[in-house]
């Protein structure tokens, strides 16, 4: 700065330079608090906007700004200041203090000013720097801090939420906030500086934006708060952005190397998500919860933009999806959790989806060669199975039990779906079966089974006994023999005791014409049997009281129809 002062042929006095002018001939200088940092200095052309106390040299006060609560504003340089003030301002940072000793022909000569100021009178002026700018500035931003990546930068026409604090250029603060500010940019709804400053602004990045009177609020200034012609500075950080023409943006990070299946609408799915905003800070996750959020896709059970991200997904799949605020809560947001025109941010992990329309899917991994005996309704069955969730998680087994489960198939012994998934195997054979939770657990789940969870079972078919019908102890796997009693009478005494009659039937089971209910004792059955034939209860069967099972059925319903 010394040679603005060597033009003017200043003596600059205090941490600079000092000099003896001897008689008055110039302004004298003592820069007394000089900021450490000092960007800019006053240049002739520059407005500046300063705090003063006018003194005489015997420290009478003539004049001050100060107590007036309004500072002085002008041009440097261009003769409206009093010419030795004009040289005394030159080469001041903001928020310098300096005295300038002002000699009588470089202030009011030997004319004075009115009452105020006598001719040929020394000034002293005790002067504090508030603002300086010039008709040529620019907008000037300094990114302070910035993410790593930014994949977007502000543009015009985008709608952004940040935050800020709002100060003069001597640091003074006139505005900051707790919630953001949000508007849209580029568009005139911000003062102009402030519009082109955020332009270019990642979401996460820190700048300050320096904005000159004439992109601020000029002349008028704003309330009490901003003066006329000043200079403002703001710390702004970027927390969202988007652009009402956005739609969903995915990011896949992980699918399954298979994936035979993808959601479409009408799906129901269950998926694990953390929620956050573009930030990063969360709002919501599944996980805490330690539960799948569950709904049907496509039909308006969740917000737009989710009810579309979750279209096109694979069992296993992890994705993350941004939705703009119009396809998420808009405006207005959601309570307190989340803000009017907030950017959500969800990265999901599907743990299943099925439709109510599904059945069960069978795939057979193993199968013995001779296969002519299978397994169907009202079999009797013994199985292998592990259960599990379609992420992999086992929910039970049998290998966790001493003996593996016996089932009649058809006797509701079992859900459903494992029911069907078991019939048409042969003994050896394994196949993994897809049960839907509609032929599972359904909606309410079961002891370790979630809430509409799909469940995949590995099945191995470890023994099969051929079964009857349900209401029947024992069939006949041919006709029977024709008249029957003669066939039953063996001794043909024309009487069945049970011993006869356990013959018989046993007999029948041996040569393959006959067949018991398998998972009884054979006994008791053949005693139930008899007794029910036995109908005077004489302890023998006779001809006349020989009815089979079928003939009673229709007897039972004639006597109905009567």
């Amino acid at each position: 700065g010394f040679s603005i002062f060597a033009l003017f042929f200043l003596c600059v006095t205090g941490t600079h330079v000092s000099c003896s002018p001897g008689p008055l001939e110039d302004v004298v200088i003592d820069r007394y608090d000089i900021p450490r940092v000092c960007p800019r200095e006053v240049q002739t052309g520059d407005f500046v906007r300063y705090h003063y106390n006018g003194t005489f040299t015997d420290g009478k006060k003539f004049d001050s700004s100060h107590e007036r609560g309004a500072p002085f504003s002008g041009q440097v340089g261009l003769g409206r200041l009093i010419t030795g003030l004009d040289r005394g301002v030159q080469g001041m940072c903001v928020n310098e203090r300096r005295k300038v000793t002002v000699p009588p022909h470089l202030a009011y000569g030997s004319i004075g000013a009115g009452d105020v100021i006598p001719a040929d009178t020394v000034l002293v002026f005790d002067v504090v720097l508030l603002d300086i700018w010039n008709t040529e500035d620019k907008v000037q931003t300094r990114t302070l801090s910035k993410p790593e990546s930014c994949k977007r930068l502000a543009e015009a026409t985008d709608f952004i939420r940040y935050h800020y604090n709002g100060t003069l250029l001597n640091g003074v603060p006139f505005d900051s906030r707790n919630g953001t500010y949000d508007t849209y940019v580029g568009m005139g709804y911000l003062i102009k500086g402030m519009d082109e400053g955020l332009i270019g602004m990642c979401v996460g990045e820190t700048r300050t934006i320096i904005i000159p009177p004439f992109l601020a609020y000029e002349e008028k200034g704003y309330g009490t708060v901003i003066p006329s012609q000043a200079t403002l500075v703001f710390e702004v950080f970027m927390i969202d952005l988007f652009n009402p023409k956005d739609d969903i943006a995915v990011v896949v990070k992980e699918v399954p190397k298979t994936c035979t299946r993808k959601t479409v609408v009408g799906d129901y799915i269950r998926y694990h998500y953390n929620g956050t905003f573009q930030d990063g800070s969360g709002f919501d996750t599944s996980y805490q919860r330690n539960s799948t959020y569950n709904t049907y896709i496509g039909m308006g059970y969740v917000i737009q933009g989710m009810d579309k991200a979750l279209q096109g997904l694979c069992i296993g799949e992890k994705r993350r999806v941004i939705l703009p605020p119009h396809m998420a809560y808009g405006e207005k947001g959601t309570g307190d959790i989340i803000p009017g025109s907030a950017v959500l941010v969800f990265d999901i992990h599907v743990i299943d989806f099925h439709n109510p329309k599904d059945l069960i899917e069978i795939k057979v991994t193993s199968k013995p060669k001779k296969c002519n005996l299978t397994s169907e309704v009202d079999d009797l069955i013994q199985y292998r199975y592990n259960c599990s969730l379609m992420d992999g998680t086992l929910l039970y087994s049998s290998d966790h039990y001493e003996k593996a489960p016996i089932t009649t198939l058809g006797a509701n012994k079992v859900i459903e779906g494992l029911d069907e998934g078991l019939r048409g195997m042969c003994v050896g054979e394994k196949r993994v079966v897809i049960v839907p939770p509609h032929l599972g657990h359904g909606e309410n789940g079961a002891k370790g089974v979630p809430s509409s969870a799909v469940l995949h079972f590995e099945l191995e078919l470890l023994d099969l006994q051929k079964g009857v019908p349900d209401g029947y102890m024992f069939v006949w796997l041919g006709d029977s023999p024709d008249p029957l009693f003669p066939a039953m009478d063996l001794n043909k005494d024309l009487s069945v005791p049970l011993e006869e009659f356990t013959a018989f039937i046993n007999i029948q089971v041996v040569e393959g014409t006959g067949r018991l209910r398998p998972g009884m004792d054979a006994d008791g059955i053949i005693k139930d049997m008899f007794n029910n034939q036995d109908r005077n209860r004489d302890g023998k069967i006779v001809a006349e009281e020989l009815k089979l099972k079928v003939e009673e059925d229709s007897d039972k319903a004639r006597h109905e129809e009567l």
